[in-house]
Formats: C-alpha cells, structure tokens, sequence
C-alpha cells in the first residue's frame, strides 16, 4: 500500500543535519513510502513569530498546509519545531472562522484555499502507523544499545493540538526504538526540554541544562541519546562536544536520531544513513551497530 506525502523539511534539516534527511529517506524507501519534495515550501512561520505577530504566523505556516491542499496530499515533517507550528496552525483555523477566512483573503491572489483537508503530521506518526512492517525488516538485531530517548516538546505538547501521544508518560517512540533489539531506558529527565530554544538569548544557561539531561541520561544506564528533532539534536551532538560534569569526566554520549536507529536495524547502508555526519563520536556503540 503506498503512503504519498508532501514532505517538510523546514530550514534545519537540510543546512545542518543532512543524516536525518538522508536516513529518513533511506527509511522511507524501505516502507514503500512516497516522500514529494514540498514544492513551493517556505519557513514554517515558527512558534517564535507566534508570540510576536499571529497573523503573520497563521499567513506563513497556513500557505504550506493550504498549498499540499491544492495538490490533494498530507505533510509529513521530520522536524519537532515545523511540526508544532504548522500542526498548531492547522488547528487554529480549523477552530476559528475570523482566522481561516482572514487567510483565505489573503490567499486569494495565489489561488489558494485553506478548507482543512491536508492532515499534518510527524515522521515517527507516520513510522508507528507501520510497525508491524517495521517489526518484519528488522534483520540486524541492536541487543546491547541503551537508549536515552528524547521526544522534545513539540511532539507531545500541547497534547490536545499534538495528539500523538501521551505528554506525561510518552512511550510509541520508544517501542518503535525496541522493536530493534534496543532497550529504550527510563531516565528522570526524559520529558524536560533540552535547553536549545535557549541557545540565542542564554548560551550558559542552555548549557546547564543540557549537562542536567546528560547526567541524567547516564544515570538511567544509558550508552546512547536517540531523537527526531534538529534543534534538540543540536544540543546532544554539538553543544554537548567536550562537555564535562562537576568532576572532569565527559558528559558524550552517541547521539542519534531515530531514523538511523531503525534504519542500520533495518539493514540500511550505514553511509547513505549518514552515520559519518554524528559530530559525538559512535565508537563506544559502533560494535552494536556494526558500522
């Protein structure tokens, strides 16, 4: 059965983190899921412009969804921060008349129309919808992996706009993460966000707290952090390099993102899922993976 998605890749993914893209669509390819190029794409309109102009926000992120209408397809993203905003987008319009007909205004002159018919959703939705097809193409077992998995914020929050999972006690993710041979581990800071929002107005501040969430993704026996989103990406495999705790030892760990977990499990080529893109070096978990 074909799944045919417009897909979303927001501004990260492709000028940072080509692995996620490129493991996300090797992914694909093995589930026979058709992933378009978002043609026409642009900025999601982001949950910052939110809090500074609505309706600016609403016009940005309501175009996209209103243009994968016009070619009768759903979006599917990658990306926690595309997703909570066009997802919140899609949500308010569809629940506001004075917004929906205040864009439709707008989009008149492209000969666009916002009616609510294109779902938005998130990769891994779209990925736990297919696992039991995933269960069947597991051929190279990751007994021994010890996952630390982070699902961020805009995955699960607010729930009656995300309605994914449970934002108290997610935990589809991580049975997708386990349907590899992989143990997805408890760890106190599982649900705290990873400080990267921070980044642009607190540097000290965003690196507090990712050394929280290290410490505490090791406490719970962690040898692995897993994720499916850029900006939290950014805090566990760059700002978390040559990070220490309080007594000089280092805070790495391998940081992954779901798509390349389930992707080497799938018995995908490890370089076409950008495995030599992870900054934090995989070498403690590289026998597990066989790469």
């Amino acid at each position: 059965m074909a799944h045919t998605y417009e897909v979303f890749l927001g501004c990260a993914i492709p000028n940072r983190f080509n692995n996620y893209e490129a493991s996300m669509r090797q992914v694909a390819k093995g589930l026979g899921i058709e992933l378009l190029d978002f043609d026409g794409a642009s900025c999601c309109g982001t949950v910052v412009l939110k809090s500074i102009d609505e309706n600016s926000w609403l016009a940005m992120s309501g175009r996209n969804i209103a243009l994968a209408e016009s070619r009768g397809h759903d979006i599917v993203t990658p990306c926690n921060g595309c997703f909570g905003s066009l997802k919140d987008t899609d949500h308010v319009l569809h629940d506001n008349d004075t917004h929906r007909n205040a864009l439709n205004e707008a989009l008149k002159p492209l000969g666009l129309e916002y009616t609510g018919k294109a779902n938005v959703r998130h990769f891994v939705e779209v990925l736990y919808d297919l696992k039991d097809e995933i269960k069947k193409k597991i051929v190279k077992p990751l007994n021994g992996l010890k996952i630390a998995f982070h699902p961020g914020c805009h995955l699960i929050r607010p729930s009656n706009v995300a309605d994914f999972d449970d934002p108290e006690l997610p935990q589809k993710v991580d049975e997708l993460l386990e349907l590899t041979g992989a143990k997805s581990v408890p760890w106190g800071m599982k649900l705290s966000c990873c400080g990267s929002p921070l980044l642009i107005a607190s540097e000290d501040v965003a690196t507090k707290i990712i050394k929280e969430k290290m410490e505490s993704a090791k406490e719970g026996g962690a040898n692995c952090l897993v994720t499916n989103c850029p900006a939290c990406h950014t805090q566990f495999d760059v700002q978390v390099l040559g990070l220490k705790d309080d007594n000089g030892e280092s805070l790495e760990l391998p940081a992954l993102f779901v798509t390349q977990v389930l992707g080497i499990a799938m018995g995908l080529d490890p370089e076409e899922l950008g495995f030599e893109l992870n900054r934090v070096s995989l070498d403690p978990i590289a026998e597990i993976l066989s790469i």
